[in-house]
Parts: C-alpha cells; structure tokens; sequence
C-alpha cells in the first residue's frame, strides 16, 4: 500500500548504484564513498539498456558518488533529467563507515550482538538506524514526486533502498529487513505491487 501523500508517485523504478571498489573490499560505506569498478560501470550501463524505452524522464539520485556516477550513466543513455535527491543517500553508518566487519569487531566488540537483538531500531555509533533512515525515505519518495516529469527512476543504495521499498509496499519492520537489493538488478513498483526486471 502506497503512503498516503499525493505527491508520492504510484509507480516508480528504483535501482543500487553498480558496484564499487568498497564491495569488493567488503567494506562497510554508509554516507562515505568509494569509486564504481569497470563491473560496476557495466552494471549500470545494462540497467540503463534495460530502462530505455519506458518513459522514464527523470531520474532522482543520492548525492553520494557512487550513485551519482550510476545515475549520470543511465540519465544520459534515457536522455533524462538528473536530480539530486539528499535524502536518497545511504544509511549513515557513523563510525563504522569505511571498515569491515573483522576491524568492527575488533574496535567495538560485541557490537554485532547489540545490533542484533534490534536490527531496525539500533543506531550505527554517531549514525542513524533503519528507524530514522525510514524517515528520509518518506521525504526522498515525495521530493522525487515533486521534481518527476512523468515516471521516476530513484538510484539508491541498499538499506536506504529497503526503506523505500517498504514505504511503497506497506511493509512492516521485519517485511522491510528480509529485503535485497543486489547490484544491476531494477525494481519496478506499480501501486504497491513489486517486480523485477
């Protein structure tokens, strides 16, 4: 079930930006930045291929640049307007941002742990949670309605991505968490209802 804003659009595409040198390192990104690979390049490269064609006039990005290089990509091949949407950028990951699990691990242990036992409500230390992220999601999904000629692509990251997700179809906490958005893979959401293509 869409949320009820008018300005929220009824069908939407959303896409993770392609895959960066981060990804591969298995570091985590949160709102700093790592440069696409040439798989990554490719990755969004097919997205745009398959985005061509229906209708889409404009394309709403995260300013970071990961998304904002994929989303540049696929403007340009759909010959569509690029807007910076701020509140599209990644769940702020706070102090973890730029390491991997195994130094977390090491720097704060049993963080996991704590992050377990309430995955949506817990806050990445001087980060935000799902929680609050959900929040933005709102906000992005009713600006990209606002600035939208016609039908939107949303380019995004992975747990903002559920977020707005979740907005879009209604879904709870849970429903929202069980969420993946792997690389070069497009969500089309029609009045609440999913597909992939």
């Amino acid at each position: 079930m869409i949320p009820q804003d008018r300005h929220v659009p009824e069908r939407v595409f959303l896409v993770r930006h392609g895959q960066t040198t981060w990804n591969i390192e298995h570091r985590l990104q949160g709102q700093l930045d790592s440069p696409l690979t040439a798989d990554g390049i490719a990755q969004a490269t097919s997205m745009a291929d398959r985005l061509a064609g229906l209708g889409i006039r404009t394309v709403c990005s995260s300013p970071l640049g990961r998304a904002l290089r994929t989303a540049v990509i696929i403007a340009e091949r759909l010959g569509a307007d690029l807007v910076e949407v701020p509140e599209l950028a990644e769940v702020h990951h706070g102090e973890l941002a730029g390491m991997t699990w195994d130094e977390i691990d090491l720097a704060y242990p049993g963080i996991r742990e704590e992050r377990a036992a309430n995955r949506y409500g817990w806050a990445f230390p001087g980060g935000e949670s799902y929680a609050q992220a959900r929040a933005r999601a709102r906000k992005a999904l009713s600006s990209c309605g606002w600035v939208s000629a016609g039908l939107p692509l949303l380019v995004s990251h992975e747990m903002i991505g559920r977020m707005l997700r979740a907005e879009l179809r209604g879904l709870d906490a849970p429903g929202a968490l069980a969420l993946r958005h792997p690389h070069q893979v497009v969500f089309e959401i029609d009045h609440g209802i999913e597909t992939m293509r």
